[in-house]
């Protein structure tokens, strides 16, 4: 199935935005999946690091400590795919105008 998103669009004249539906092709759908998993792995790698720094900075350098810092590090900056299938969608969506 197909993703899509709903986006307002503001009529002259009347009071309430006509809704319009945007669709992603299934090859927009993939790219924005392979953009997505391409900056997780990045920022994985960004938050394994700067844990690693900040548990040696506060004394807690076991790899435990590491991994769980990384993670909410992790949680905190990583997009999620349907932010990126969003983003597309608003892309097509004001390219229409």
């Amino acid at each position: 199935m197909a993703f899509s998103k709903t986006f307002p669009r503001t009529v002259p004249g009347t009071t309430y935005p006509l809704w319009e539906e945007v669709f992603l092709t299934v090859e927009e759908e993939k790219r924005c999946e392979e953009q997505c998993c391409e900056e997780n792995f990045q920022i994985m790698n960004m938050c394994l690091a700067e844990a690693k720094i900040v548990a040696i900075k506060h004394g807690v350098n076991t790899d435990d400590n590491v991994a769980r810092i990384a993670i909410a590090l992790f949680e905190k900056r990583a997009s999620h795919v349907v932010f990126w299938k969003e983003s597309r969608a608003k892309e097509k969506f004001d390219l229409k105008k």
